[in-house]
């Protein structure tokens, strides 16, 4: 996975992040256009350094370019970071959204089709997770606006799902917040930790195989939290 470097890095081939929005280098002959490789080099570093901690300078070097070409696509680093974030933000709540009007989804079978793609997103863009997570400390942070309440509606309408589920017995009751930050939180929690993680497992948390046993300890823990008890 390529890193934040000031180091004069060449463009990176692998990235990271969803495929519509920063599409990988296929070959020599099919680079990534300098905007997106801006871009992709801009959500390294900050996850990896925060808006504070990186520079313009940064994120050229990273590229392999001057500052002053990188000036040429965004007027400022201002304009990176809202780029870089409300693309993520937004490509999220898509996916999200699409997986919450699935027709002829109730009860179990629909919360786990939106866990599901939230995490799948997440195990694409882990980099956003950080990026998101430095953003909600700050409070309103680098964008002008707060996090927590431009999500507010997709909160208050995953409560309002929870109790008509568990009215009408499909789920155990629980307090519906409570339930729902902390599933939040064991899945942003578990990515925006991934380099803490990889030093306790002694291996990359990011790992495919990885991710797919932690989906299928997630899903088998919020079936046997939710399910009813006969």
């Amino acid at each position: 996975m390529a890193r934040c470097s000031r180091s004069g890095a060449v463009i990176p081939t692998h990235p990271i992040a969803g495929p519509h929005r920063y599409p990988p280098r296929v070959s020599d002959a099919d680079p990534l256009s300098t905007r997106d490789a801006i871009l992709l080099e801009a959500q390294h570093c900050f996850a990896d350094q925060g808006f504070s901690g990186t520079s313009l300078n940064d994120i050229a070097a990273g590229v392999g370019i001057r500052k002053t070409s990188l000036l040429h696509h965004f007027p400022n680093k201002e304009a990176i970071y809202r780029e870089v974030f409300e693309s993520a933000l937004s490509e999220w709540v898509g996916r999200v959204e699409k997986a919450v009007a699935e027709p002829n989804l109730e009860g179990w079978s629909k919360a786990d089709h939106v866990v599901t793609a939230a995490f799948d997103f997440f195990r694409s863009n882990p980099e956003f997770v950080r990026i998101m997570q430095r953003e909600a400390l700050d409070g309103q942070g680098h964008l002008g606006v707060d996090l927590g309440t431009v999500l507010k509606p997709f909160f208050d309408r995953a409560v309002g799902f929870f109790e008509t589920e568990m009215g009408e017995g499909r789920f155990r009751k629980h307090d519906p917040a409570q339930l729902i930050i902390t599933g939040t939180s064991a899945i942003l929690g578990f990515f925006s930790d991934a380099p803490f993680w990889a030093g306790v497992l002694g291996h990359d948390a990011l790992d495919p195989d990885f991710l797919d046993a932690r989906m299928d300890h997630l899903r088998a823990f919020f079936l046997s939290v939710l399910e009813p008890v006969d």
